[in-house]
This record gives C-alpha cells, structure tokens and sequence, in this order.
C-alpha cells in the first residue's frame, strides 16, 4: 500500500512539474493512482511483496523505479521523473521494509504448517527450523501412520495428532498452509500414498531431505530452503489472489448494472408464473471443501425444490416451471450468483460448484466416481469455467462426462493466469448460444 501511494504521489508531482500549471487536474490524480496500483500488482505477480523480500530494502525497487520513471517520463524529463520518482518511492520502501522487518521478528505473521512422519526426519526439520528463527513456519502438529517407536508422541515440543486420514481434517479446520513430508526418501510407496491423501489440500506441500551431516546445517535460510524442496505449491496466492479478486469484484459490479433489467423480469415472471420465493438457495462445496450458500433463480416448483440433490433435472422434467426452463437454457438462473462474487463465495472464473451430496444420472455420488475429484476444492468456485467454455455443462450422465470436467477443471487450476479468466469470461456468452445439455 505504501508503494501504491508513494508511487502515485510522484507520478502526479511529475505530472505537475511537467504541466506549467499550478494545479494538476483531478483526472491526473486518478490517472496517477491507477497506473500506481497496475505497477504494484504487477511486482506482487512476480513475488516481490513476500515479507520476506520486503524486508530487503532492494527488493522490487528496480522494478518499481523502472516503471515509474517510464510513466512519470511521459509527463516531465528522465531526470526530473528519476528524482521525483525515487525521492517518493525511496522513503516508503524503507519504511516497508522496517515494518515488515518487525512483523517478522515479532512472529505477527507465519504460515501454519504440520509434519507427515514422526521420528528421526522430523526431529531434523524442527532442528533446521529453530537454527533458522526468522523464518515464518511454524509447526503446529505431526501426523503419522505408525504408532511405534519410530513415531514418538511428540518430536520437538511439537504433539503428534494423529494418522494421516485426522490430518486432512486437520488441515483444513486449521487453515493450514504448508505440509512438511518428513519421511526417508527411501519409502518411495508411502510417500507417494501421502502425497495422493493430501493433493485435495490448497497447501504448499515441501518434501523434507536434510542431511543427518551437522554441516550440512549451518548456514540458516539456505540449509533450510535447500533441505525442503518444493513438490506442490498452493494456485493463485499473493498477488495472483489479489488481481483476480479485482477482476472479480468490478466484473460482477458491471455485470450486475447491466443484467439488471433482465434479473427485474426474471424474478417478475417467476412470481406470476408460480407461488413460492424468487431465489433458490442450495448448499455447495466452496473453497477447501467447505459449505457456501449458493443463490439462482427459482426454477421448479416451490415444493419440487432439491436443495440437496438428491436427483438431477433431466430433459422434459417435470419439477421444471415453464419459465424456469427458459432460464436454466439461458443460463439466466445463475444470475444471482453474481451476489456470490461480491460476497467472497465464488469467483466469476473457476471449477463449477456442486451439490454437498451431488450425485449422477445412476445414483453414484461424484468424488466416488472420479479418483481426485476433491482436488478441484483447492480453489474458489466460479460461475463459468473452461470445462463449460469447451462444452461440458448440463447433465452429467455418464462418469465419462465428470471425468472429463474434472480434468478440464485441473488443468485450470494448475495453468491459471489471468489470461485464461479473460479468455474464459469471453467465449462464456457464445458457448451459451449451445443450450443443448441445459435444460
């Protein structure tokens, strides 16, 4: 924040040194602002607003001076854009360094993390963490199969909770953001069953190999850095999360200004047409599995209703008023959803969101029916998604059909980028054009 506002104060002095006038126009300030926030979010992509790369004074600041001087220059001199731009950013860069500094000496900040396996490789990692104290893991728990003496009760002050299975539960009640797998490398057949447990998880996932050589310990962050290597890490954090939140909450605010004189006959249509209320609200799975109140238009008959979905809509069925066939082949039910965005439930872009207890044409409940159909929780749930986009929406009446919304889901998931949702959000109205499997 500090950035944005020192960034913006030296393109608006720029602008003013540059204009002959005494006063810059209020539209130089907004413009100043908004070209300070696109650069911030610029650097965050790329990892530099990390506490700990903050707390480097250095880091980001040639990029952000770069930027800057390339923006201010289009108003003033390079030497006037050089001075004024680093005589604002300079200052504050400071400052964020030193709070970010204290943030991390005082422990303000940390990342949640437990350890898969007990014993000797565990009792290594807490040893490479304390020689490091300004790192911002801390272990919370430890997790593990066995219950002999290879997996003590506690490993370093720190408790055993549990077998793996408790773990994921754990996990995601805790808010945990990193696993630690501190298993022998040689165990190749658990770490691999450890692995499979936890790719549900939205954590970062380190897999642990410090050298039983005290050597190999000597150097704090970097023995520490080395000795976890990195295996999965968490989609769309920091200033990913950030950009898409934006996109998120001005794309639904514009779509809602201009879908509101349809939402307005919807709703006047769904009232005259059928007693009952005008929104349906249904439980489904959101973030990290957890439960979020979805909203649509009402579309069956108010005592035909399936909050739980116990059984899917079919072609020609019955419980479906007539207008609210339009609706679900419009798509113009899942308008409401768009309160969902601004609400923090959903995104615009993301894996479709399912029923708590969804289940197939054959009565077969989804996560039973496709191995790692869970790991699609690990992000926000959206109101269109590639899998939509490439025609897989509707009813989902054979396992093949899951299977491959699954598939297109993760495959967003692991190559999300900004864009992607652009394209997604795009080609979404012509794929609406094909409401075949809507009905």
């Amino acid at each position: 924040m500090l950035d944005v506002l020192a960034l913006a104060l030296g393109l608006w002095f720029a602008r003013l040194a540059g204009s002959g006038s005494e006063f810059a126009p209020l539209g130089w300030a907004v413009l100043s602002t908004l070209e300070a926030l696109g650069t911030s979010l610029l650097i965050s992509a790329l990892g530099a607003y990390r506490l700990n790369e903050v707390r480097q004074f250095w880091s980001g600041m040639l990029p952000l001076l770069v930027l800057g001087v390339a923006l201010a220059t289009l108003s003033t001199g390079i030497v006037s854009a050089i001075l004024l731009i680093a005589l604002t950013l300079m200052p504050a860069r400071a400052l964020s360094a030193a709070m970010a500094g204290a943030v991390l000496d005082f422990g303000l900040t940390e990342r949640r993390a437990v350890i898969v396996g007990g014993g000797e490789p565990a009792l290594r990692v807490m040893a490479a963490l304390a020689e490091c104290p300004d790192n911002d893991i801390r272990v919370v728990g430890i997790f593990d199969d066995r219950d002999d003496v290879r997996s003590p009760i506690a490993v370093g002050g720190v408790p055993k909770l549990g077998n793996i299975e408790a773990m994921v539960t754990f996990a995601r009640s805790a808010e945990i953001e990193m696993l630690i797998v501190a298993l022998p490398l040689t165990a190749e057949q658990r770490i691999r069953t450890v692995l499979k447990t936890i790719e549900v998880l939205p954590v970062d996932v380190r897999l642990a190999d410090f050298s039983a050589d005290p050597t190999f310990r000597r150097h704090g962050r970097a023995a520490l850095e080395r000795g976890l290597i990195d295996v999965v890490s968490r989609p769309i954090i920091g200033g990913q999360f950030m950009l898409k939140r934006v996109l998120d909450i001005a794309g639904a605010t514009v779509a809602l200004l201009v879908a509101s004189p349809v939402m307005l006959f919807a709703a006047l249509a769904i009232r005259l047409e059928s007693e009952g209320p005008v929104l349906f609200r249904q439980p489904r799975h959101g973030y990290n599995n957890r439960s979020v109140t979805i909203w649509k238009f009402r579309s069956m008959y108010a005592d035909d209703c399936d909050p739980h979905a116990r059984s899917i809509v079919t072609r020609g069925d019955p419980r479906v008023t007539r207008v609210g066939r339009f609706l679900r082949r419009t798509s113009i039910d899942e308008l409401p959803q768009l309160f969902n965005v601004l609400r923090g439930d959903l995104s615009l872009v993301g894996p479709r969101p399912h029923a708590l207890r969804a289940v197939s044409a054959r009565q077969e409940a989804f996560e039973d029916l496709v191995d790692g159909y869970a790991s699609r929780h690990r992000v926000r749930p959206g109101i269109t998604g590639l899998a939509q986009i490439n025609g897989w929406r509707g009813e989902i009446d054979e396992p093949e059909a899951l299977r491959r919304r699954v598939e297109q889901d993760l495959y967003y998931i692991e190559n999300w980028s900004i864009r992607l949702d652009l394209y997604i959000l795009l080609m979404t109205p012509f794929r609406l054009l094909d409401g075949r499997r809507a009905y």
